[in-house]
């Protein structure tokens, strides 16, 4: 669609440059061959008045009619002068144009046409001089190569218009539709991100649903469950509320405060606890430091960091294996999730965080997500492990004090 509406502004731009130029090429050859006619009609009248035969301008001959005699130019052409012209004025007006030219009365009773003498075209001036007709003969071929030369010259401009008509519009056409551009590249990434943020919480959400529908029918207390199932959805609406509102934390800065990611971790483990056990795989939660590990940002994008992490971990985790989240707490704190999974690459570490790069452990936009969410929090993440071993993300966020909490 883009590229459309690109080429029709582009090709709409082109004609509208493409009809300006061609109109102004139209008047400028107009008003040239107006002038040049007009020159050479004032050049004819003066040198027929008072220039003599035997010296005529270039491209220029001299005829005179004298009691039947005619005088001539050296070096006239053939088929000069025009005698029906001539007698035409010697005699008042009476007497036939030669049929080659085509004359029109000038001022003081002159005739001025042109004429086709040998296919040579000339501009023909006759008057009377006292007692004598003279007649002006002007050769039009250098006229002619003037017009060819400048016919050349707007043709050429017309085609240099043309491209650059076509480079401004596609420059203008790029520029025009950039915001439009940018628009549908946001949405299609709030798509890709609001499909990957919601598939945890969901996944979550579905696991414990089952878990409360099964000890439903075997008649057993569901109250934790229940709350669990509560909490759950709570948070799934606060991912919702942040993808709604996007991305952006330094407009949400002033929401922030400390988050204790010791808790959150516990949360998580709780949370995905029914799905670990129906993957058989053991989540373990460690406290390290001499500080609680607390950060100041917001509470549901820091959820959402773990909360990949650890669907991450669970995914690439076999029947038997372990996740473990270890948090330490100071001024940097530190956040790591290790498990005994399939392990990855370490070449391939840092295609993890690059959006919609096939790697090991998918296509990478959630792991993206996270690098986006941690540098937002002044923070950094790295990724280690080794193919079949298993696999270890590291977090570091600044610290701040736990008695703010």
């Amino acid at each position: 669609m883009l590229i459309r509406i690109r080429r029709t502004i582009t090709l709409q731009l082109a004609v509208v440059i493409s009809l300006v130029v061609t109109l102004a090429g139209g008047l400028a050859y107009g008003v040239t061959v107006s002038g040049q006619d007009a020159a050479a009609r004032r050049e004819l009248a003066v040198v027929t008045r008072s220039t003599p035969v035997a010296h005529p301008p270039p491209s220029t001959w001299l005829f005179e009619l004298r009691n039947g005699v005619i005088a001539r130019s050296p070096g006239a052409p053939a088929g000069l002068p025009v005698h029906g012209a001539m007698v035409r004025v010697a005699e008042d007006g009476v007497g036939a144009v030669d049929s080659r030219a085509v004359f029109t009365t000038g001022g003081g009773g002159a005739l001025v046409g042109r004429a086709e003498v040998g296919g040579t075209a000339y501009l023909v001036h006759t008057e009377r001089r006292g007692d004598t007709v003279v007649q002006a003969a002007m050769d039009l071929r250098h006229q002619a190569a003037d017009r060819r030369r400048l016919v050349r010259a707007l043709a050429g401009a017309e085609v240099a218009g043309l491209l650059g008509a076509l480079l401004i519009g596609q420059v203008l056409a790029r520029r025009a539709i950039a915001p439009l551009g940018e628009a549908l590249v946001l949405r299609r990434r709030f798509v890709a991100d609001a499909s990957h943020e919601l598939r945890s919480p969901l996944a979550r959400l579905h696991t414990r649903a089952q878990l409360v529908a099964r000890r439903l029918r075997q008649g057993s207390d569901v109250t934790d469950e229940v709350d669990r199932l509560v909490a759950g959805t709570g948070q799934f609406a606060e991912v919702v509320d942040d993808l709604l509102v996007s991305a952006q934390f330094e407009a949400r800065c002033r929401g922030w405060g400390p988050v204790d990611l010791g808790v959150l971790a516990e949360e998580l483990a709780v949370a995905e606890g029914a799905r670990a056990d129906a993957l058989g795989v053991t989540i373990e939660v460690d406290r390290r430091g001499p500080g609680a590990p607390v950060v100041r940002g917001a509470e549901s994008a820091l959820r959402r960091v773990l909360s990949a992490l650890l669907d991450n971990a669970l995914g690439h985790t076999g029947v038997g294996g372990h996740v473990w989240l270890t948090l330490t707490g100071g001024p940097v704190v530190a956040l790591t999730v290790v498990d005994d999974g399939t392990g990855l690459d370490p070449r391939d570490a840092e295609r993890l965080f690059v959006r919609f790069v096939a790697g090991p452990r998918g296509t990478g936009l959630g792991l993206a997500l996270v690098r986006e969410v941690v540098r937002a929090h002044g923070g950094t993440i790295t990724a280690g492990g080794r193919p079949g071993v298993g696999a270890v993300f590291t977090v570091r966020l600044p610290g701040t004090d736990a008695e703010t909490l």
